[in-house]
Parts: C-alpha cells; sequence; structure tokens
C-alpha cells in the first residue's frame, strides 16, 4: 500500500490538498492500492463518502488566524494510532514536513520501507506571519530541513524550488517532479463554457474579466493587485476572486477603501471543480503576483482553459512561463503592473494566442504525471531494497 499524507486535504481547498487528492485518485485508477492519512476537518464526511480509496482521519484543532487550516494530534487518538501502526505500507510519501511528515517517517522507519517527501512551499513566510522571533522562525526552519534530509529522495514541482531548498539548509539531492491539473476540456467545449459562465457572471461583452485564485492572504501578494486596479479603475473589467483565508475581511475593506466596490467580487471557497473550471474559461486574464508560491497550480489551472496568467519576473513560480509566449510577466512595481493589465486588455486577440499556448505548454494532465511518478516509485523502491540488503 502506498500512503499518501498530508496537513490538508479536502474540503481544505489549496494547491497543495489537491495535489495529495490527485495522486491518491489516479494511483488508486491505476489499480494501486493508496490511502491518504491527514487531519480531521469540518465537512470531511462528504468527502470521505465519495473517495474511492480509504482517508483516515485524526483528530485535530484550528490553526489561530489561519482559517480553514488546522494542526493534527493523531496522538490524542489511541484507536487511531491502533490502526495506523498495523497499516502495510509499501511506500509513503510526505506532502508536508509537519504532523502527517513525521507519521509518514515513524512508518517508514517501522517497516523498513522508502520515504518520498516533496517541498511545496515557502514554510519561512508563513512563520513569519505568525512568529515574530526571528531566532524562533530559524528554529523552525531548520527543524523542516532535517525533516527533508530524513527522506530517501525529495522532489520539488519546479527546478526554480530548489534555490528555496537551498536557502533553507539544505544540501542534499532533489528530483523534478511536475504537479498536473485535472482540467482538460476540449477547445469548443472551452468556448461554450466561457460565453455561458460570463453571462451568468453578469460581464458585459466589453469589460474583461480577471480572475484570482488561491488563498486570501496577504503573503500572495492580493495588496498589490488591489491597489494596481485602484489607478485603472476607470477601465472596464471585473476582478473575481475565488477562495478564502484570514485577510478576507481585510480584503473586502481594502476594496471599499479603494473605491473597488463595482469592480470586484469575492466568490468565497467553490469545492464544484466543474464550476470552478467554468469559471476558469470565462476570465481573460488571469492575476498571480505572488512571491509566496512555489509552483502555482492554479497557473496551470487556468492555462488548461486556455487562460493565460500575469505574474511577477522573478518569482519562482513564474519561472514556468515565457513572457508573450505562453503567459504574461511584469516588473514587481504596482504601477508596471497595472500598466501591463492596460496593455494586455487592449490587445484580447494576443492573450487568447498566449492562452492557447499555455494550455499546450504548461498544463500537464495528472493522470500523465501519475505515470511518471509510479515509475519513479518502483526505481526508489527498488534502490531502498538494494541499499538496505548491504
Amino acid at each position: 500500500m502506498i500512503g499518501i499524507f498530508n496537513d490538508n486535504f479536502p474540503p481544505i481547498l489549496d494547491g497543495v490538498a489537491l495535489t495529495a487528492q490527485n495522486y491518491a485518485y489516479w494511483l488508486h485508477e491505476k489499480g494501486h492500492d493508496v490511502s491518504v492519512i491527514t487531519p480531521y476537518a469540518p465537512g470531511a464526511e462528504e468527502v470521505l463518502k465519495a473517495a474511492e480509496y480509504p482517508v483516515y482521519r485524526f483528530p485535530s484543532v484550528p490553526i489561530p488566524f489561519r482559517h480553514p487550516y488546522r494542526y493534527g494530534v493523531p496522538f490524542v487518538s489511541p484507536s487511531f494510532m491502533r490502526q495506523f501502526h498495523k497499516m502495510p505500507f509499501e511506500l509513503v510519501h510526505a506532502h508536508c514536513p509537519f504532523t502527517t511528515g513525521d507519521l509518514a517517517y515513524s512508518a517508514a522507519q517501522k517497516q523498513g520501507i522508502p520515504m518520498v517527501a516533496t517541498f511545496h512551499s515557502k514554510y519561512r513566510q508563513d512563520f513569519e506571519h505568525n512568529v515574530k522571533s526571528k531566532m524562533i522562525v530559524d528554529w523552525m526552519v531548520r527543524h523542516i530541513i532535517r525533516f527533508f534530509e530524513k527522506a530517501d529522495e525529495v522532489w520539488i514541482p519546479l527546478p526554480a524550488v530548489e534555490e528555496t531548498l537551498r536557502e533553507y539548509g539544505y544540501k542534499g539531492h532533489v528530483e523534478v517532479v511536475e504537479n498536473g491539473n485535472d482540467f482538460y476540456t476540449p477547445t469548443a467545449k472551452i468556448e461554450a463554457m466561457r460565453a455561458e459562465m460570463r453571462e451568468e457572471l453578469g460581464l458585459l461583452p466589453n469589460e474583461t474579466m480577471l480572475l484570482f485564485v488561491g488563498q486570501h492572504i496577504w503573503e500572495k501578494n492580493i495588496g498589490m493587485i488591489l491597489d494596481a486596479l485602484a489607478l485603472i479603475k476607470d477601465k472596464p473589467f471585473q476582478l473575481f476572486m475565488v477562495g478564502t483565508g484570514y485577510a478576507v475581511r481585510e480584503i473586502r475593506h481594502r476594496v471599499k477603501q479603494l473605491g473597488l466596490a463595482h469592480h470586484v467580487t469575492l466568490l468565497g471557497n467553490i469545492h464544484d471543480r466543474e464550476r470552478l473550471k467554468r469559471i476558469y474559461a470565462a476570465a481573460d486574464l488571469f492575476i498571480f503576483p505572488s512571491l509566496y508560491d512555489t509552483c502555482g497550480l492554479v497557473v496551470r489551472e487556468a492555462a488548461a482553459m486556455h487562460t493565460p496568467s500575469l505574474m511577477l519576473s522573478g518569482s519562482t513560480a513564474a519561472t514556468a512561463v515565457n513572457d508573450g509566449v505562453d503567459g504574461f510577466l511584469s516588473p514587481n512595481d504596482t504601477e508596471e503592473y497595472a500598466r501591463r493589465i492596460i496593455s494586455l486588455m487592449e490587445k484580447p486577440e494576443l492573450i487568447a494566442r498566449v492562452g492557447l499556448k499555455a494550455s499546450k505548454t504548461i498544463s500537464r494532465s495528472w493522470e500523465n504525471v501519475m505515470d511518471e511518478v509510479v515509475l519513479r516509485y518502483r526505481d526508489i523502491q527498488e534502490s531502498y531494497k538494494f541499499k538496505h540488503a548491504k
């Protein structure tokens, strides 16, 4: 059995949770015995009913000021721990270096099996938001690196992510294993979805639809998005924002304060993937000036629906795109970002051409990714057996 471990899993929605979910789904679809180990979250019962593979939940508590995220406390449940220790894993894959990462490592040690660990996030920025002591933040980052040093193989979703790992102090080997997306759709169907959803959202024919999907946290550079749009609020555009996070109330206040109430709509979390797909299809331009993200799964989802992204030059996530070819780049400057939005609004043919190219170059299906993953798992298991047979 392959164990997929992550501290977040639907109904909590973020890029890493969706990655873990797609790993489990496609491993199951390809005939592999797979189980998910993750903390409990409100609404998990419905996800459990829908899952075609086992999802083992353990107790958790809310993380202060980080809604909807939770901190897992498996050791308060003796019944879960007894069940967990009986699970016959062949390989464990940790998508998080915290509670579930520790559980994965524990299983690997006790059962004599390999552990794969994927480095997904810029954890230091998360820590700095909640912890004001640099000394404590440095200690927490060192703790993370010690975890990755214990893995038999460390994966990253983009080559540029290696720079972050090295900055944190990791000196070991890394392998690049890309993320996929589950939004592949024929072009003709995308065009129909686009027309229907734009009408449903109330967009006028001459309005440009901008879209942001992701955690509503300031680390995503949402402040820059709003400040840039405030500079061009005389233009015909609408920004729709999908997601939730600790900064939702502050974002709503900022929108009103900047006079953007008629331009910006917060849609909240959208759990219905088909509806989210249609929203991506309706958008002209995906707005993603994040310096926080390592990969940006949402950029690939947007690309699958022929919607190109406007990102920041030099950001880790932006290394996946070529400016004017399969995406757009802007300097990390509010006025420049605003100017780039205006210039693109005036060139819908360019947006369409770049969006089509993005669907071919940076959008890869999860099914395709998992074919590669399965082969890598086998190699890791064979290497582990050879190494420990000596």
